[in-house]
């Protein structure tokens, strides 16, 4: 699923290319992806881009008096095409799922791999009609060190799925909560106001930061590929972790899992892993 810094990167390598750009025509291939009836999508054929901007997970292209609204989810990614394919999209066959064609001749899809398709656009003329961005909140690159500590001294949740709260905190999600955890020491599992939190913030400001740095100037095709090469610990279960030398474990659940160094974040203890329990039994 994309995050806060793979976002950035689009946003970055959009706005030069596609700012002051008019839209000549749109195509839908997928149609659960439109959130959106009214506006139609065919009401952008015309307009012209006047920005590109993020909020959260969310990319957001701005026209005069509209917003496209896009939000990944876990398979979804943006294709970027110099030159745009002008044949015609056969609904329901492959990845694409909505094309945009511009006038210059270049042009993006929003594409969804796999079989669940949960990607979505909306066409708004404001970002706040989108739930996803009207209950965001405070994004986790902005969010002051007051407000932060408070969010933590009101929860007894996990930590880990405080940090992916979208509504306490937007941005971060199975991945970097995963790294951010692992550079703050921190058990994936540690009760939220039981956390330090301006170190804990110091750290996701770190984490981030940097993995915004390592991708922002790539384009969308090398931004996932070079995401995964710098993590430490996420999708690396039973390999070594890079800073004590112990084998990286994992935590499974229904729909995703979480990656952890029992060196680094448990004192050496695995933490309880219920549903792979089962499978050995």
């Amino acid at each position: 699923m994309p995050e806060l810094p793979e976002v950035d990167a689009l946003v970055t390598f959009l706005r030069p290319r596609i700012v002051g750009d008019f839209v000549t025509r749109t195509d839908i291939g997928e149609l659960s992806i439109l959130k959106t009836a009214d506006p139609p999508l065919e009401a952008l054929n015309g307009l012209e881009i006047t920005g590109v901007s993020r909020v959260g997970k969310s990319l957001i292209v701005a026209f005069d008096g509209l917003e496209l609204v896009c939000r990944f989810a876990r398979a979804g990614w943006l294709v970027w095409h110099e030159l745009v394919p002008t044949g015609p999209v056969r609904m329901g066959k492959g990845p694409l799922a909505l094309r945009l064609h511009l006038a210059s001749g270049a042009g993006f899809d929003i594409s969804e791999a796999g079989t669940k398709k949960n990607a979505a656009a909306s066409l708004v003329a404001d970002r706040s009609e989108v739930p996803a961005i009207a209950n965001a909140g405070p994004d986790a690159l902005s969010i002051d060190a007051a407000e932060f500590t408070a969010t933590l001294a009101g929860s007894t949740a996990r930590i880990k799925t405080v940090l992916e709260d979208q509504s306490l905190i937007s941005g971060i999600g199975n991945a970097y909560s995963d790294e951010i955890l692992h550079t703050a020491q921190l058990s994936p599992f540690a009760t939220a106001n039981g956390v330090d939190a301006p170190s804990l913030l110091d750290t996701i400001r770190e984490v981030l930061g940097h993995a915004r740095e390592a991708l922002i100037d790539l384009p969308p095709a090398k931004v996932k590929a070079a995401k995964k090469r710098g993590f430490r610990v996420h999708g690396r279960t039973g390999k070594t972790c890079p800073v004590c030398g112990s084998t990286i474990a994992e935590v499974s659940y229904a729909d995703q899992s979480l990656q952890y160094c029992p060196g680094c974040q448990t004192g050496g203890k695995k933490l309880s892993d219920r549903r792979m329990d089962r499978l050995l039994k």
